[in-house]
């Protein structure tokens, strides 16, 4: 490994210890206005809290150690876990969040655009492209995965904004956005497991795709992929009760 790689990579694992922590704080305090605009009693609050603060911080807990321990690598011969990495807290969280009616009140109460301007984080996905450039990880997979995460990211404020702004077409380009977002990582993944060791690697077979399970690019799959999902899913879910909850909101946009 170059001296060069070894300081990018020092350095963006450096970053990702501030930035992971700022984004689940930055979701759990907007849950947090949310709740407080509910005419949920204080003890409901912090309990809904509680509730999804407690999970999501064992959650980057648990993912944060398995990935600096090397779980998440795979060698020529084996097989990653990230695929159950992203996929598990995704069908469970998604499926716990929207069974629950204090959340349902407490996302009809939150602001539609802090879902969406949140993940202006993904622009940190332009790592693949960077650890590209270095020759340690494919083209096939790095330039579609980086540049579609930069993408989204970079339109998150945007959309976000606009949504904000009640113009018309705002609910529909948050909506193209999620969907943009959600094709972007399923692409992502598609990708990551043709590349990667395993029983679907097709791409790459020179130059397989062993970066992406080693710390710290690995807490990207491991965390921010099925967070990013979760968001896509809890926006759209949003976006959806608003038109329901108002007929002429949804017929001008």
């Amino acid at each position: 490994m170059s001296n060069g790689l070894t300081a990018y990579l020092s350095g963006y694992g450096t970053l990702l210890a501030f930035v992971r922590p700022a984004i689940v704080l930055a979701i759990l305090a907007g849950l947090w206005a949310a709740l407080r605009r509910t005419q949920l009693e204080t003890g409901a609050r912090i309990a809904t809290w509680l509730a999804v603060a407690i999970p999501l911080g064992l959650w980057l807990a648990a993912a944060w150690t398995l990935a600096s321990r090397g779980v998440f690598e795979a060698g020529p011969g084996g097989v990653s876990l990230l695929p159950v990495a992203i996929a598990l807290p995704v069908l469970v969280g998604l499926f716990a969040l929207m069974r629950s009616e204090r959340i349902a009140v407490a996302i009809d109460a939150a602001t539609p655009a802090w879902l969406v301007g949140l993940q202006a984080y993904r622009v940190l996905g332009g790592n693949f492209v960077v650890l590209w450039s270095f020759g340690v990880i494919p083209g096939v997979f790095a330039l579609p995965a980086g540049i579609g995460d930069v993408l989204v990211g970079l339109l998150a404020l945007p959309v976000a904004f606009y949504l904000a702004s009640g113009a018309p077409g705002g609910l529909t380009a948050a909506i193209a956005w999620n969907i943009f977002g959600i094709l972007d990582l399923m692409n992502a993944v598609t990708l990551g497991a043709l590349s990667s060791p395993g029983p679907l690697h097709l791409l790459a077979l020179d130059h397989p795709n062993l970066v992406v399970g080693t710390y710290p690019t690995a807490m990207t799959p491991a965390f921010g992929v099925p967070l990013s999902l979760i968001l896509h899913g809890l926006s759209l879910w949003q976006l959806r009760r608003a038109m329901r909850a108002s007929p002429n909101l949804a017929a001008a946009h």
